[in-house]
This record gives structure tokens, sequence and C-alpha cells, in this order.
């Protein structure tokens, strides 16, 4: 019958063979090459970022220490120990960038720029913090960048001229700091400067908190001139700005007008305290 005659063809034909037959005689499209290309390099470009979002996260680590440290320089009677391990560990926090540099070689940086931006914004606090320890002053974009322009080792550069003897010209990586990058590294720095100011009082230091006063004060206005024209992230870190400043400026008036009642070791208390109020009044968590 019927169904016997189906049951022979389907012997004679396995589903194996059918298969191989049809694959051999349908070769792959171009569309499907086209598409496996694609998910190659979008595989390829998806672990580059995720090795990019490990090198920010090394990054970040490693600067909080470095501020954590530079804490420190008010209290500690060895400043300039405390100056010269700073400048180990930014050291290695360079290194970090510079496997960024690396990784970066022949690719668009703006692709990538949220992989490591909260990386290069840590960064730059801590090393405009440590800029301003030193000098009093506020560091440049440009003077940053200058830190990010790395060479290869001796050893790199002879392994390099024995494999490329023709290309004679020096092995050079660099990473630029975006202008966004800068202005939210700086108003991060103005809540260390803030807690510089509780700390240096709590040391019998009265000078700092209004060097401190003044030079948060020309940093707010700096960032009032940008207003709402420059990115969101820039205008959102204003009021947290506003605040640090406020900060300040209540421990300045503290001291100015209660400063000779309340002794020196309890200025740090009082300090606290106020702050506490204002964060309370404002809502601020």
């Amino acid at each position: 019958g019927s169904g016997g005659f189906r049951k022979r063809k389907h012997d004679n034909f396995p589903h194996g063979q059918r298969r191989e037959e049809k694959e051999n005689f349908n070769p792959p499209s171009p569309l499907m090459t086209s598409f496996k290309s694609f998910q190659l390099e979008l595989d390829t470009r998806h672990d580059k970022y995720e090795r990019l979002v490990k090198l920010s996260r090394d990054i970040t680590i490693e600067s909080k220490r470095t501020i954590f440290l530079l804490h420190r320089f008010t209290s500690a009677p060895n400043g300039e120990e405390i100056l010269s391990e700073s400048e180990v560990k930014l050291d290695a926090v360079r290194r970090k960038i510079k496997q960024v540099a690396q990784e970066l070689i022949g690719e668009d940086m703006y692709q990538f720029h949220r992989a490591i931006s909260p990386g290069l914004q840590e960064y730059v606090e801590a090393v405009s913090f440590q800029y301003f320890i030193k000098t009093r002053s506020l560091i440049s974009v440009e003077e940053i960048n200058k830190q990010l322009i790395f060479t290869a080792e001796d050893r790199e550069e002879t392994t390099n001229m024995t494999s490329n003897s023709h290309d004679k010209q020096p092995h050079t990586w660099s990473l630029k700091v975006t202008p966004v990058d800068y202005l939210l590294g700086v108003a991060d720095l103005t809540g260390e400067l803030m807690r510089l100011c509780i700390s240096s009082v709590g040391n019998g230091d009265i000078d700092t908190p209004f060097e401190l006063s003044q030079f948060l004060r020309q940093i707010y206005d700096g960032f009032t001139f940008i207003g709402n024209t420059g990115p969101y992230e820039v205008s959102k870190k204003l009021y947290t700005l506003k605040q640090s400043l406020a900060k300040v400026e209540n421990a300045c008036y503290t001291l100015k007008v209660r400063g000779s009642e309340i002794p020196k070791h309890m200025l740090a208390d009082v300090f606290s305290t106020k702050t506490e109020l204002i964060d309370q009044e404002e809502g601020l968590p």
C-alpha cells in the first residue's frame, strides 16, 4: 500500500544523508557570511568594553585609596612622606591608564567613553587634590593630559626594534581626559576639600578654612558661568558643589565669630554638628 511505499522511501534516503546533501547543495550565502563577520566584530568589541570596565574599576579603587591617604596630610607629622607615597600610588594608577590607552589603539575613544569615564573622573579628583595640597591651586586639564603620555619601556623597545627594523619611531600611547571628565572630577574635588577643611580645624589649623572658602568660591563661580548650557552631569554636580561651599563658609563664620570662645579641640565637633543640621534642613541623606 501507500504506507509501505513511504516507509521504503524513507529507508532508502536517511534523514542525515538528506541533510548533508542539502548543505552541500546550498553553500553559505553571502548574507550569512556577512552576519558571521558582524558577530565576530561585535563579540570582539564587547570583550574589549568589558576589559575597559574592569580597568576603570581598578583605576577608581586606587584613586580613592590615594585620596584617603592624602587626607592624612593634615594630621601626619611627616607630610612629605605622605606626598611621596601618594605619588607612588598615582604612578600605579597611570600604569593602569596606560593599559587603557593600549586597548584603545586604532579605536574611537568616544565609543568606549562610558566604560572608562568613572575611572578618569576619580583620577582627576585624586590628582587635583594632591596638586592643591602642594600648590594651593587648581591643576589644568592640559597638565593632566601631559602626565598621560606614555612611552614603551626599554625592554619593549628592543623587542619592537628587532621585530620591526624599519620602524625607528618610538612607541608612544596617550589618553586625553575629556573636558566633561575634568569638570566632573573637579566638582567631586570640592567634597574632599570640604572634608579637608573640617579635619584641618580639628588639628588647630585656622588659616586653611579661609583659603578653602575663597578657592571653592572661585570654582563655584566658574561652574555658574557654564550653567545649564553644559552637559547634564555637570549641572547636576553644581548642587553638591554648592553644599560643600556652604559648609566651608559656615565653618569660616564660626571661626570668625565664635573662634575665641570655643576651644580648638572642640571646633571640629561643632562644625560636624552644624553640617549635619544643614543637611537635615535641605533634605540631604
